[in-house]
């Protein structure tokens, strides 16, 4: 795992990298002027699943794409997944009957590998057959760690995008709410409530209307990104990859949030802002699509004061952004002397575990292979992040490339990334040598991280699960997941009745019981012994 790293540093490595030479490992796409194909020099027909972005366009209409299919001597027959793919999943592979190929974001998991055994292609012996994917583990040998099972099996592919922050989450306060109202900003979590309970009551953005601003929002649920898990860092608690499920390490220990008496002061807090009116009510109903345009305001005139986002273009729009501020972390008490921490995601939003995965019913499988060798092109890869060269990169004709504006004015570059292209969901490889100067959305985050940069001083050694590199056994693996939906179920309900209606100390023993009983003992025991071997070997 890689030494002490914060997220100023991060940026700076970045930019280095930025300046570095190009390599030439991405070239075997180019090798033949001619289209491989079959024995008759035809087109070899394919199927593939991808698991896409509902902004994201049609697969038919992403021009790179296009041109990887022709380099490949493949025609793709896709089918595009924009919601519910957890529950198509589960009938899909009960039955057997799979496509070729599956793109997306872990879309088979290491737990699907266990649990239908037989039904996907163990890559390992046919590596050579993408160049690309070998040169991609030979400069980044931890994605072959992502990529290999405890048996030294290989059945999906990560991938590796370089250019992303320590963390995804940002923490946005209105400034000109706070100015309006002469406000400071708030440092701890007596002083947001303050101003929270301003915005609600003073009109603070001087419309007229003292009813039309939502102090505090997030988009449901407490795992992952955007919430109001990372509040837990107020009071030391380092959160990784989003701890969608509760896990993190403290002190060599594997623990779960969902348990621990932290989380129930930092719930304690949300209910007391809930029961005053400081939080969107609908903040358990709304749908992600909802959350986004409700930030967005009307016009000049924003209506939330308080969230958690990517970056500031993004969460409020082109229009709103320069309304709002980025925050350091907030400490729990005025009294509170321990550390602040946040939420060290810098290996989900680089790496990728399964992001291409073949079946082991694929006919032609070599021709599956060349598809998935031009998608590891590095020329490639920044196009399935970024769109097509054109459109969306400008080639400069010297090696070097720069990602455009948005060709649509009024759209923000991330949005218009998740339009463009299969952006994060994709499968590829940015090799730190490639010169491409990214767009404002990435600009406009080195800037909007350095209030976190105190927070995010961890030791990824010592403060950070590395969940992406251990390799549980199919029997472990297969208990963990049961155990998990057990877990999960219990706390996300849980949650939502607590903020919202109160009751979390007079049922929070019971609920721990609970929690133990539907698993989460176990799994902590499973975790801890795979934790510890992991540190020992590295």
């Amino acid at each position: 795992m890689k030494k002490k790293v914060n997220v100023f540093i991060s940026f700076i490595v970045i930019t280095a990298l930025l300046l570095t030479g190009c390599s030439g490992a991405g070239d075997d796409h180019n090798e033949s002027a001619e289209s491989p194909g079959d024995a008759s020099g035809k087109k070899v027909k394919l199927t593939a699943l991808i698991t896409k972005h509902p902004l994201t366009k049609p697969l038919a209409e992403m021009e790179w794409l296009q041109k990887v299919e022709e380099a490949a001597g493949v025609e793709i027959e896709w089918q595009e997944i924009t919601a519910d793919w957890g529950q198509k999943k589960g009938t899909m592979l009960a039955s057997g009957d799979t496509p070729d190929l599956f793109i997306g974001p872990n879309v088979i998991t290491d737990a699907d590998f266990a649990q239908f055994q037989g039904l996907f292609q163990d890559l390992s012996s046919m590596l050579d057959q993408a160049p690309n994917v070998q040169t991609m583990f030979n400069e980044k040998p931890d994605t072959k760690v992502i990529a290999t099972q405890s048996d030294g099996k290989i059945y999906g592919l990560p991938k590796y995008q370089r250019f992303w922050p320590a963390s995804a989450s940002r923490q946005f306060i209105n400034q000109q709410w706070l100015d309006n109202l002469g406000l400071g900003m708030p440092t701890t979590w007596d002083e947001l409530y303050e101003v929270l309970v301003a915005f609600k009551e003073k009109d603070a953005n001087g419309n007229g209307n003292p009813n039309d601003e939502i102090p505090m929002d997030w988009p449901g649920g407490i795992g992952g990104y955007f919430n109001p898990a990372v509040l837990l860092g107020s009071m030391g608690i380092t959160l990784t990859d989003g701890s969608g499920q509760g896990y993190f390490v403290e002190d060599g220990q594997v623990k779960n949030f969902l348990t621990d008496d932290r989380y129930k002061t930092m719930v304690l807090f949300l209910n007391k802002l809930y029961k005053a009116g400081l939080i969107n009510p609908e903040v358990f109903t709304h749908d992600y699509t909802k959350y986004q345009s409700i930030a967005r305001g009307e016009g000049d005139t924003a209506k939330v004061g308080f969230t958690w986002g990517w970056v500031a273009s993004d969460r409020f729009g082109e229009q709103l952004a320069p309304q709002y501020a980025s925050m350091p972390q907030l400490k729990a008490s005025a009294d509170y002397n321990g550390k602040l921490s946040w939420s060290y995601d810098y290996y989900s939003l680089n790496y990728g575990p399964n992001h291409i995965v073949m079946s082991a019913k694929t006919k032609n499988k070599e021709a599956a292979m060349r598809f998935i060798n031009e998608l590891y092109a590095p020329e490639v890869g920044m196009q399935v992040l970024f769109g097509s060269i054109g459109p969306n990169i400008k080639d400069n004709g010297d090696g070097t490339y720069a990602v455009l504006p948005p060709a649509d004015a009024k759209m923000d570059p991330g949005t218009w990334k998740w339009t463009s292209t299969m952006a994060d969901n994709g499968a590829f490889y940015i090799p730190d040598s490639l010169k491409l100067t990214l767009g404002t959305d990435m600009q406009e985050v080195l800037g909007q991280s350095e209030p976190l940069e105190p927070a995010l001083e961890v030791d990824p050694d010592k403060d950070v699960f590395p969940g992406m590199f251990i390799k549980y056994s199919t029997i472990d693996n297969n208990t963990m997941s049961l155990n998990n939906t057990n877990v999960m179920n219990l706390a996300e309900s849980s949650f939502a009745k607590w903020v919202t209606k109160g009751g979390v100390e007079a049922e929070w023993d019971s609920y721990i019981k609970e929690s133990q009983k539907a698993g989460l003992k176990q799994n902590l025991e499973i975790m801890q012994k795979y934790y510890d071997d992991y540190m020992n070997q590295n």
